[in-house]
């Protein structure tokens, strides 16, 4: 199954897919391209470092459909079966979930349903909540909120920082971004409403 990654920074869950991919932890994965819309994204330099095939696919103020049907071509091109966001910060239009419907997974620093949205971590501390953790989520046209097909839960500490949570949170994020990959593209689920039930 050939991957396709969007970043917009520094794509540490790009990174950790890549290896693992490359190592053989995604059976029967190949990561095609990384796609970034933002140029400066650090996680462009580290893919061409890895040997990775990159694309910078700007917006330049263009309406968000228009955006997304470029990255739909250069994802076509590259003969992508499944994206994955990576820490990719634009809303997907209508036009990317149909054309990917199914096949695009998104990482969120949270338990969802809870706390979606931009910072997932700070929404966690000003709670008060004692667990957050991460998700993994198939993506449609709801925010943070289509069907979920992993999650890691990460206890919050007393002193935990925005920043100290977050890094903790990132920490499981990679395995667990990883575990779901690998389950999708093994094709041993199904969807069942907005559940993702693991094939016995």
């Amino acid at each position: 199954m050939k991957l396709g990654i969007l970043i917009s920074g520094r794509g540490s869950n790009m990174l950790a897919l890549a290896r693992a991919a490359g190592e053989g932890r995604i059976p029967g994965a190949e990561l095609a391209v990384v796609i970034s819309d933002q140029r400066d994204a650090q996680g462009l330099a580290h893919a061409a470092a890895m040997g990775l095939e990159t694309l910078l696919i700007e917006r330049r103020g263009r309406p968000r459909a228009e955006h997304d049907r470029e990255i739909i071509a250069a994802l076509r091109a590259h003969k992508v079966e499944l994206v994955c966001l990576a820490g990719y910060m634009r809303l997907l239009s209508p036009v990317f979930i149909e054309a990917f419907r199914g096949r695009t997974l998104n990482i969120h620093p949270s338990l969802l349903p809870a706390f979606p949205g931009l910072d997932a971590q700070r929404q966690a501390l000003a709670h008060g909540v004692k667990w957050t953790g991460c998700t993994v989520h198939f993506v449609d046209e709801t925010l943070d909120a289509g069907p979920i097909i992993a999650l890691r839960v990460v206890p919050v500490e007393d002193d935990d920082t925005v920043e100290t949570l977050a890094a903790r949170i990132l920490v499981e994020e990679h395995n667990l971004y990883t575990e779901a990959v690998a389950l999708v593209a093994s094709g041993h689920y199904k969807i069942e409403g907005r559940r993702v039930l693991v094939k016995k």
